[in-house]
C-alpha cells in the first residue's frame, strides 16, 4: 500500500476507535440511570457542548500527531532504510542514514558495516577478475589495432544482420548512408537486402556441399558513394547453418571511371591508328602495283612507311601510357561453378513456378555477376508465367568451344520477336521487386549474348545465354585445423540475441537497444512557443553505453533565447544563427533513433517539443519511451529528490558536462544502466513492466 494511504488508514482507524470508545462509555453510563438523572446529564452536555467539542478536537489532534510520529519513526524510516540498502548494492561508496529511532540508527550502522565488508570482498573479486581478464583485453586491443590498420571496411553481423563489430574504415564508407552505422543496427539499412540474401544462399549451398571455408563477393551501389565491392564469409552455428557473417568492403567507384577509360582507350587507339594504317596501306599497294617504279620513288614510299610506322607506334604508346591503370579485368564478375549458379537460380525461380535442372556440366565454370544473372532468369520465368501461362521451366548448362551455354527451357506457344525485344529493353521486374537493369544491360556486362530458339517437333522453346567461361577455383582443404591454431573469436553477446525484431514490450530491459537523449531549449514552456536549440543523444546496446556512437547538433530556434535558460546552458545566441533549423535536424535524429527505445530524464518535457513539430515536419517518434525520473521513483518511492544530480549521487555516477544536451544524455544513460539491477530486484524485468510501473508513480502526472 502507498505510504500516504497507509498513514490515512492508520489515522482513520485511531479516530474511529476513539469515537467508538466515547460512544460506548456514554451508552454504559446512561443504561439503568433514572430518567431525572438522564435529563440532568443531557442538560449538562448541552450546556458544555462547545467545551467538549474543543477537548475532543484537541484529543483528535493529539492522536493524529502521535500517529504521525509513530509512522515517521517506525514505518517511513524503515521503508527509506530498505531503499537505501538497495542503493548500497549499486553504489559501493554510498552509506545509509536513519535519522529516526535509535534502534534504526543502530541498524543503519550495522548495514554500513556489512556494506563495507561486502564491498571489500567485491573489490577483491574484481581485482582477480581484472587480472585474469588482462590477457583477453590485450588480445582485444590487438584485434582493434589490426582492424584499424586494414585498408578495407569490416562489418561483423549475426544471423539476423545485426552489426556486432565495425571499424573506422566502414564508418567512413557509410558516412553518407541513409541509415547510420552502429552496433546493434541492421546491415540491411546500409546494403541491399536482396544481394545479401542471395550471397547467403550461395554460402549455405557451398557449406551443404562440404566446402570448409566458403566465401563469395558481389558489387553493389551505395548512396552518394558510387560502388563498393563486398566479400562475405560465414560463421557457423550448430547444425552447420550460417550463424553470422563478416563483410569486407572496398570502395571500387574508381573502377567505374576506369571502365570509361577503357572505352576512351579503344576510341583513342581507333582514331590514332586509322590514319597511319591507311597511309601505310596505300603506300604498300602502290609499291606492289608498280614494281618497276624508279628507286627514288620507292625510297620516298619507304620513308612514308617508316614515318607512319613511327606515328602509329607513338599513338599506341601514348594511349597505353595514359590509360595504363584502366587495362584491368572487370571487377563485377566472379568465377562460379555452373551447377552452383543453377542451384541458386532454382531457389529463386522455385518461388514463382516449378523448376528442374538437367544436362548441367558439373565441371563447367562461368565468369558471371551471379546476382544480376539470377535476377535475369527469375525475370524471364516471371514474364513467361504472367503472360504465357507457363507453369514449369528447366535449366541446363554446358560448354560450347570457348563459351558456355545456359538455357532456360519451357513448353508453350512460340514467342514473337517483338515480345522478346520488349522483354530485353524493359527494366526487369518480378512482382513488386524492380531493378533499373535491363536484360541488355546484364548481357553487356558479361560481354555475352542471348537468343530465342524453338524445336517444333518437341514443342520446346528456350532462351540461350552465351556466357564467358571462368577458371575453376582451387579445391578447399578438407583438413581441419587443430583447435589451438584456429583464430580466437570473442564471445559477442549479440550473437545469442535471436528474435530482436519481436515486440519491444516483451523483451528484457537489458537486451533492448536504447537512444538516450536530451534537449536544451529557449525556455521551459514548449506549448507557449519555446524551441529546441540543442539535441544530444547516445546509444545503449547490449547493456553498454556506446560513447563513440553519439549525436550532437545545435539548432537555430528562429526566436530569441530566454535569459534565464541562457544562464543554465551557456549557449551563445550568436552560435545558433548559422545552424540548421529543427525541420532539417529532426530527420537525421529520427534515423539515429531507429529501432530503439527512447530514454530521457523528465521525458514528458523533451517529448512535448518533438510532438509539437510533428505536423510541420512529418516526423513522428512512435517508439516506446522510458523516463529515468519515473524509474527512480519506482525503485525509491520513499525518497523525495529525483533530480538528475540527486539520482547520480545516490547511484555513484560521476556528474560531468551538466547542462549540455550530450553531457546530460551521457549522464542519463549511465543512470539508466545503474537502475536496471534495482528494477530487477523489484520484479521489473521487461519493458512493458517498466512502463506500467512508471505510469503508476506520482510524477507521471506531469504535463507540458
Amino acid at each position: 500500500m502507498h505510504g500516504r494511504l497507509k498513514f490515512a488508514a492508520w489515522l482513520a482507524a485511531l479516530y474511529c476507535a476513539a469515537l467508538g470508545l466515547i460512544a460506548a462509555t456514554l451508552v454504559m453510563v446512561e443504561v439503568g440511570m433514572p430518567a431525572q438523572d438522564q435529563a440532568v446529564v443531557s442538560r449538562m452536555f448541552e450546556e458544555r457542548a462547545p467545551l467538549l467539542a474543543f477537548v475532543g478536537g484537541l484529543l483528535l489532534l493529539a492522536c493524529g500527531g502521535f500517529v504521525a510520529w509513530l509512522f515517521k519513526r517506525y514505518v517511513t524510516a524503515p521503508r527509506a532504510l530498505a531503499e537505501q540498502t538497495r542503493v548500497v548494492l549499486a553504489n559501493p561508496g554510498y552509506r545509509v542514514e536513519a535519522a529516526a529511532a535509535p534502534e534504526l540508527s543502530a541498524l543503519a550502522a550495522e548495514i554500513n558495516r556489512l556494506a563495507g565488508a561486502y564491498h571489500g570482498v567485491q573489490r577483491d573479486m574484481e581485482a582477480k577478475i581484472a587480472e585474469s581478464g588482462s590477457r583477453l583485453e590485450e588480445e582485444r586491443n590487438r584485434l582493434a589495432a589490426l582492424m584499424s590498420d586494414l585498408s578495407q571496411g569490416v562489418l561483423l553481423c549475426n544471423a539476423e544482420g545485426r552489426i556486432l563489430l565495425y571499424n573506422e574504415q566502414a564508418r567512413t564508407l557509410f558516412s553518407s548512408a541513409a541509415a547510420p552505422i552502429g552496433l546493434g543496427r541492421s546491415v540491411f539499412g546500409l546494403l541491399d537486402r536482396e544481394e545479401i540474401v542471395h550471397a547467403l544462399d550461395k554460402l549455405q549451398y557451398a557449406l551443404d556441399q562440404g566446402t570448409e571455408a566458403p566465401s563469395t563477393r558481389f558489387i553493389t551501389a551505395l548512396a552518394a558513394r558510387g560502388l563498393v565491392r563486398v566479400q562475405m564469409a560465414p560463421f557457423l552455428a550448430a547444425g552447420g547453418r550460417v550463424g553470422g557473417f563478416v563483410l569486407a568492403l572496398e570502395d571500387v567507384t574508381r573502377f567505374v571511371g576506369q571502365e570509361l577509360q577503357r572505352r576512351q582507350l579503344l576510341q583513342a587507339l581507333s582514331t590514332g591508328v586509322r590514319a597511319p594504317v591507311a597511309n601505310i596501306r596505300a603506300t604498300v599497294e602502290n609499291m606492289v602495283s608498280f614494281p618497276e617504279m624508279d628507286p627514288a620513288q620507292r625510297q620516298r614510299f619507304a620513308r612514308i612507311i617508316a614515318e607512319e610506322s613511327i606515328n602509329l607506334s607513338k599513338s599506341i604508346d601514348q594511349a597505353l601510357s595514359e590509360y595504363a591503370d584502366a587495362i584491368k579485368a572487370s571487377m563485377a564478375l566472379e568465377d562460379m561453378r555452373a551447377a552452383d549458379l543453377v542451384t541458386v537460380a532454382k531457389r529463386r525461380i522455385g518461388a514463382l513456378l516449378r523448376v528442374d535442372a538437367d544436362d548441367v556440366d558439373q565441371n563447367l565454370w562461368l565468369r558471371v555477376d551471379s546476382f544480376a544473372l539470377v535476377q535475369s532468369l527469375g525475370y524471364l520465368a516471371w514474364r513467361l508465367r504472367e503472360e504465357h501461362a507457363v507453369d514449369a521451366v528447366r535449366l541446363r548448362a554446358r560448354a560450347r568451344e570457348t563459351f558456355a551455354e545456359l538455357d532456360l527451357v519451357w513448353s508453350a506457344a512460340p514467342l514473337s520477336s517483338e515480345v522478346i525485344s520488349l522483354w530485353e529493353s524493359q527494366p526487369m521486374q518480378v512482382a513488386a521487386e524492380q531493378t533499373p537493369l535491363t536484360l541488355k544491360d546484364v548481357l553487356e556486362r558479361h560481354g555475352g549474348e542471348m537468343w530465342y530458339q524453338r524445336d517444333e517437333p518437341s514443342g520446346a522453346s528456350w532462351f540461350r545465354f552465351l556466357l564467358p567461361l571462368g577458371e575453376a577455383a582451387p579445391q578447399p582443404s578438407r583438413r581441419r585445423l587443430p583447435a589451438e591454431s584456429r583464430p580466437e573469436y570473442y564471445d559477442f553477446d549479440l550473437f545469442q540475441r535471436a528474435g530482436t525484431q519481436r515486440e519491444f514490450d516483451d523483451q528484457p530491459l537489458d537486451e533492448l537497444a536504447y537512444t538516450v537523449f536530451d534537449t536544451e531549449t529557449t525556455g521551459l514552456e514548449p506549448s507557449a512557443g519555446d524551441e529546441i536549440i540543442s539535441l544530444g543523444a547516445v546509444r545503449i546496446v547490449n547493456g553498454r553505453l556506446l560513447k563513440h556512437e553519439v549525436y550532437e547538433q545545435l539548432v537555430n530556434p528562429q526566436r530569441p533565447l530566454n535569459r534565464e535558460s541562457s544562464r543554465i546552458h551557456g549557449i551563445d545566441a550568436r552560435l545558433l544563427v548559422s545552424q540548421p533549423t529543427l525541420g532539417a535536424v529532426l530527420p537525421e535524429f529520427h534515423r539515429f533513433c531507429e529501432d530503439t527505445v527512447l530514454v530521457a530524464h523528465n521525458a514528458a518535457f523533451d517529448m512535448r517539443f518533438l510532438e509539437l513539430k510533428e505536423a510541420a515536419t512529418g516526423i513522428r517518434f512512435e517508439q516506446p519511451v522510458l523516463d529515468t525520473l519515473l524509474l527512480s521513483a519506482v525503485v525509491h518511492p520513499s525518497l523525495q529528490d529525483h533530480s538528475l544530480e540527486a539520482i547520480a549521487e545516490r547511484l555513484g555516477v560521476r556528474v560531468i558536462g551538466r547542462h549540455t544536451a550530450l553531457g546530460d544524455a551521457l549522464l542519463t544513460g549511465e543512470i539508466l544502466l545503474k537502475l536496471f539491477p534495482l528494477l530487477a530486484e523489484s520484479g521489473i524485468s521487461t519493458l512493458k513492466q517498466a512502463r506500467e510501473a512508471s505510469q503508476r508513480t506520482y510524477h507521471a502526472r506531469l504535463r507540458y
